[in-house]
């Protein structure tokens, strides 16, 4: 195997040059390709103008199982090239998408969601016999069942959405305007081109800076300018040279964020364990101080071992919090408030001072 290159554009069928990377070797893989459309004629609108639609010969294949075959080459491929705590992304239609998802199952990728893209500009359908198709869906995958870890920056996210948590359904436009490259007629210069947005929502949820990212089916280069713009590193694999060529112009032009901007929301989970007896030893916190319930109706004395005491009762924050609220269980660094000049504030405001001085 040949030492792994990033941030090229490799030149052939993707299936060979994929044979060609090195095992375990991509973070992550994101793959748009053939959606195998079964086109029956011209599609024409309401004035008798022709719609462009997908009719390259890249998208055309002899029949089902021979679509299949070649999803199934690709996809073994991309799992072999993907690192054990990797995870894969594939986006379709209705024409396609269930065959993929099939086909990811079979060779063992554990599906993580499915993800619907609302178009919130979508084509009509001009003939009038079909609901309007106005959603593609992305499925997200971890390289097997039995992975334990994998990139989800569940917090980024959450800060991304107004602090609520993203759902599965994203609602974004079509690529239009500046962002769609035109070829020198000024027609489309690829059918299929997505917009950047779905890229960077993509490689924000389930990357990290500094990760390669793989594309097999390259096209115009979307997945490798989102990844410039945002540190990471691209793989992109596309057999046509005039796609390439634009590709590779586009990712000249991007202008990669500062890295000081590309810090995302961390998890609490991965912040380091303080326990409450740390803010006592700090002198945040003394023997003897008094800690109230969010209301203020109840308190409970600080010990010296970061234990709590109200009445007969004691234990931990989270313990005797539970106890006084007759709850089966309690968050008491969200529960348990100091005194301040300006009211009650949560002693996760002391600890948070703790988890500073540690970075």
């Amino acid at each position: 195997m040949s030492e792994l290159k990033t941030d090229v554009i490799l030149r052939g069928d993707c299936i060979e040059v994929l044979k060609g990377l090195p095992d375990k070797s991509v973070d992550m893989v994101f793959a748009d390709p053939p959606y195998n459309l079964q086109l029956g004629g011209d599609l024409l609108r309401p004035d008798n103008s022709k719609v462009d639609a997908v009719d390259d010969d890249w998208d055309k294949f002899e029949s089902f199982a021979a679509y299949d075959a070649f999803t199934r080459a690709w996809l073994g491929e991309c799992r072999r090239v993907l690192k054990d705590e990797g995870s894969l992304w594939v986006i379709g239609s209705y024409h396609n998408i269930f065959r993929l998802g099939a086909a990811m199952q079979d060779l063992g990728f554990w599906v993580l969601n499915d993800i619907i893209w609302r178009k919130s500009n979508p084509m009509p359908n001009f003939k009038g016999t079909r609901f309007t198709n106005a959603h593609e869906t992305l499925i997200w995958a971890a390289k097997s069942r039995e992975q334990k870890r994998y990139t989800f920056n569940y917090d980024a996210l959450k800060a991304f959405n107004e602090d609520t948590q993203m759902r599965s359904d994203w609602t974004l436009a079509l690529c239009t305007g500046h962002e769609r490259l035109k070829d020198e007629d000024g027609a489309k210069a690829h059918p299929t081109q997505k917009p950047e947005a779905l890229l960077h929502r993509v490689l924000l949820s389930a990357s990290r800076v500094g990760d390669v990212v793989l594309d097999p089916f390259f096209g115009t280069g979307t997945t490798g300018a989102a990844a410039k713009r945002l540190g990471r590193h691209f793989i992109g694999i596309e057999r046509d040279e005039t796609y390439a060529k634009l590709a590779e112009n586009r990712i000249k032009a991007v202008i990669p964020a500062a890295p000081e901007d590309l810090v995302v929301t961390g998890s609490k989970k991965a912040e380091p364990k303080v326990p409450f007896g740390a803010l006592v030893e700090a002198g945040l916190l003394a023997p003897g101080d008094k800690l109230y319930c969010p209301k203020g109706e109840r308190e409970a004395r600080v010990r010296a071992d970061g234990s709590l005491v109200s009445g007969a009762l004691t234990g931990s924050i989270h313990k005797l919090g539970a106890l006084l609220e007759n709850a089966p269980a309690c968050n008491g660094w969200t529960y348990w408030r100091f005194k301040t000049d300006t009211g009650l504030r949560p002693i996760d405001a002391l600890r948070a001072e703790i988890r500073a001085g540690m970075q």
